[in-house]
């Protein structure tokens, strides 16, 4: 893998401040019904629109036919923990929520609005976010610190009857499980066989972790490593204050190891490190320690824990960052698009880890239609046809488990599906044909 120089990693962050700048935030609200003349105010408004209201009043599920709610989410932050940023505001975290929808409209056709919340109380996050429930068909939380995180999702998922998902948990999860099961085909080394080395133990690798039991890997095969060192059965620290990372101490590292990340990475066939932004964090002597064939996902924002090229010299056979600029981007976008496009087609009460691994699993086996490869484990963003058939597999659990309140038949369900993903992409393509979206003038 070709080195990249410091200017070409930095293109990125400069062309991002210029455009921010240029188009003033990246979502607005458009309209989806036509304004014929003056008349139909009096239909899409008063005196017309109080036969709708009260018709929902009858029967509030008749919200999801009369309004927009049934495509329509909350992207919700606190902005505690941002990217690599750390606890920067929700101010600072708006740009990051937009971008967020941004993902959900243009790649699963997903309506969603940014709201970006002044608490850092975990009991009036939950207050406030519960309250929203009637307007929204879901909640994508997002960049909220742990471990208030878990007890905002589990609150959550038990009090709303909409589906509640934490990206950085079952997102980051998801993705994660899909490139692994990419890359053990291409090493050709079974889940049941692979030993592991999370390096991070927040709650994107606690995630996957419990991800990758379900998907096969044994957990006495898998080690966590925090910033104290390996997760193990005398981390009695742990007991009390984290819980989640406690439980894991009972049920993974069956070798009840004992040390640091060096000493968590030697002799694993997989490691994956979502931890302190790099480069740096994983040094390339301990990538040599691992055992042939190695697989590393070195995924902390903006920058990976270890630079792809000094990973592969090490001796790495298969590398994957968060970066679209490198080969194999293990990215969220891959995910909460689809699953989300799903779970709203079908009005599914919850988001649940068999509705997370069947996305996993179309999205490897999406991958796998096209050829498996060192450098292409998972598929890109730009195949949007992924995102069909990740809703779709997301929807038939939903449907198989009675979760969801709308039944459809399958096939009904793909041209749906494919008709929203393709209007979404086509709106922007047209806005930007007509001159509604102008183009930076070194672009026109």
């Amino acid at each position: 893998m070709q080195k990249k120089t410091e200017s070409e990693l930095n293109q990125p962050l400069i062309e991002a401040m210029k455009l921010h700048q240029f188009y003033r935030g990246k979502i607005e609200m458009n309209l989806k019904c036509p304004v014929r003349s003056y008349q139909d105010f009096a239909v899409w408004y008063t005196p017309g629109v109080a036969e709708v209201c009260k018709a929902i009043v009858h029967d509030s599920k008749l919200s999801y036919e009369y309004t927009n709610r049934w495509n329509t989410i909350a992207v919700v932050s606190n902005g505690t923990r941002v990217l690599g940023l750390g606890n920067i505001g929700p101010e600072a975290a708006m740009p990051v929520m937009e971008g967020k929808a941004l993902l959900f409209r243009y790649l699963g056709g997903v309506d969603s609005w940014p709201l970006c919340l002044k608490t850092q109380s975990t009991e009036e996050l939950i207050q406030i976010v519960q309250s929203l429930e009637p307007s929204f068909g879901g909640i994508n939380l997002e960049d909220i610190s742990q471990p208030e995180c878990f007890t905002v999702l589990e609150t959550l998922q038990k009090k709303l009857n909409i589906p509640v998902w934490h990206d950085d948990q079952q997102g980051t999860a998801l993705v994660t499980v899909a490139g692994v099961l990419g890359a053990a085909e291409v090493v050709q080394k079974p889940l049941d066989k692979i030993r592991v080395a999370l390096i991070g133990a927040g709650a994107s690798n606690i995630r996957i972790a419990h991800l990758l039991i379900k998907a096969g890997v044994l957990a006495e095969n898998m080690v966590l490593c925090d910033r104290s060192g390996t997760l193990h059965r005398g981390r009695k620290d742990l007991e009390e204050h984290h819980p989640w990372k406690w439980e894991l101490c009972q049920i993974t590292n069956g070798d009840n190891l004992k040390g640091g990340k060096e000493e968590a990475i030697a002799n694993r066939d997989l490691l994956i490190a979502l931890s302190t932004p790099g480069p740096g964090v994983i040094r390339p002597d301990w990538i040599r320690t691992m055992n042939k064939d190695a697989i590393v996902f070195a995924c902390a924002n903006p920058n990976p824990e270890i630079w792809p090229w000094e990973a592969k010299e090490a001796g790495a056979k298969i590398v994957a960052t968060g970066r679209s600029d490198f080969p194999n981007q293990v990215n969220n976008s891959l995910g909460f698009p689809g699953l989300f496009r799903g779970v709203l087609s079908v009005q599914s009460a919850c988001i649940n880890d068999d509705m997370c691994l069947a996305a996993s699993k179309a999205i490897y086996r999406f991958a796998q239609k096209k050829g498996l490869h060192t450098d292409y484990i998972i598929p890109s963003m730009e195949e949007w046809q992924l995102f069909i058939d990740e809703a779709l597999a997301v929807a038939q659990v939903a449907i198989e488990q009675n979760f969801a309140r709308k039944m459809k038949e399958l096939d009904e369900l793909k041209q749906e599906v494919k008709d929203i993903i393709e209007r979404a992409q086509n709106m922007v393509k047209d806005l930007v044909h007509l001159g509604y979206i102008s183009l930076p003038k070194e672009n026109q």
